[in-house]
């Protein structure tokens, strides 16, 4: 018996979801700023480069890449949450984005 049969049986409503876009709520300064701080804070690399990808979604790839000096594939291979961005790139991008990177003690 599938699983929507056993819920209408039990009585229990199937949920419906959809799909959340970070990118489609980043577009202050200040929610870019505290997206990211989250993502730092962390420290996952995998995850910083994966919510710069989601900042660059939002502002624009093309733009961004022209920006940070980079080509727009390059700068996708990067930022995906498989990328390893060198150090050269991640400051081109925050420079591009108006993000400065603050040394703190831990």
């Amino acid at each position: 018996m599938s699983k929507q049969k056993n819920l209408r049986k039990s009585g229990k409503k199937a949920f419906k979801t959809t799909a959340w876009d970070p990118a489609e709520h980043l577009s202050t300064p200040e929610s870019v700023a505290a997206y990211l701080e989250a993502a730092f804070e962390d420290g996952a690399p995998a995850l910083i480069a994966a919510a710069l990808g989601d900042v660059a979604r939002a502002q624009g790839m093309t733009q961004l890449a022209s920006r940070a000096g980079v080509t727009r594939e390059a700068l996708y291979k990067a930022l995906s949450s498989a990328g390893d961005p060198r150090l050269s790139t991640l400051l081109g991008v925050m420079r591009a984005l108006g993000i400065k990177i603050r040394p703190v003690a831990a």
